[in-house]
């Protein structure tokens, strides 16, 4: 099906107002059978980016240095080239009810397929980093029980832009747990919270490998050969600070590992890896990539 631009106008006229934007809009969409996801009570948590044509370093400011947030505990310093996820969150999505915050059931964040746990600060704020690539993007937010708020669709039109043709995401479900992804490339080079970045170009995120994560790692070009990733059961921590006490949220702490080869390309292809950890100190060899 095809849709044709069209611009309507608000009319008023001696007190009466014609049809509205707004309402024509959404009787489109209803036609159509599109979900109308956003709410009055869920208002668009997404400020950034906006859906349309994007360019790279010029309408998202990713040239810029920026941080995530919130922030960490460990100031690792600022990174250019990523797009930020900004927004708020309201009280419902926070999962606040009756004066209390339930850490539990964060909101999920999708970005090009990919979930992740959004968390935010007290009053809901978040910008969580991604690098995209050329083409077509999406960002999603879903409720805790897994219904869609707001989704938008950007096309990136810089070129230049870096492709990550490897991407390995590591998110758990426990904010006071500090897991930590580690990968050996084919050189032998190990990445993680202490070396985040490769020789050569790519890495992590430096901002994403203190705290509740997701832990994100991409390579433009990578290397022929075994790719070996971990998942390390770090400590936990809290308004203190880190600390190695047994004590947590759940006896088991369930971690996703997502590897992403050739995102956004007719050769993409996906793997996810659901794994549990117990105990602070478990080191667990999750997947061994041939590129």
């Amino acid at each position: 099906m095809n849709f044709l631009p069209i611009r309507f106008h608000v009319l008023k006229s001696a007190g009466n107002t014609l049809l509205s934007t707004t309402c024509l809009s959404a009787w489109f969409l209803a036609a159509a059978g599109w979900p109308l996801a956003v709410t009055a009570q869920d208002s668009a948590p997404i400020e950034s980016p906006r859906g349309g044509w994007n360019f790279g370093g010029f309408t998202d400011k990713s040239g810029e240095e920026a941080v995530a947030y919130p922030y960490n505990l460990i100031d690792r310093g600022t990174q250019q080239g990523r797009t930020l996820i900004r927004g708020q969150l309201n009280k419902r999505l926070r999962g606040e009810k009756a004066g209390t915050i339930s850490p539990r059931k964060p909101p999920t964040l999708v970005v090009n397929g990919n979930p992740m746990p959004l968390y935010s600060d007290e009053e809901g704020r978040f910008a969580r980093p991604y690098a995209f690539g050329p083409g077509s993007n999406s960002v999603e937010i879903l409720t805790p029980e897994g219904q869609s708020v707001q989704r938008l669709q950007f096309y990136e039109s810089n070129p230049m832009r870096p492709k990550a043709q490897l991407r390995a995401i590591l998110s758990w479900d426990d904010n006071q747990a500090e897991l930590d992804l580690h990968v050996l490339t084919p050189d032998g080079q190990h990445v993680t919270w202490f070396n985040p970045v490769l020789i050569g170009g790519g890495g992590m995120d430096v901002d994403s490998v203190d705290g509740a994560g997701p832990e994100i790692f991409s390579v433009t070009a990578p290397m022929r050969g075994p790719y070996l990733f971990y998942v390390n059961y770090w400590g936990n921590f809290g308004s203190s600070g880190y600390h190695f006490d047994e004590t947590r949220q759940k006896p088991i702490i369930t971690c996703r590992l997502t590897l992403i080869l050739h995102e956004n390309t007719p050769n993409e292809r996906r793997e996810s890896f659901v794994v549990p950890v117990r105990k602070i100190g478990e080191l667990t060899h999750v997947r061994t990539l041939i590129f």
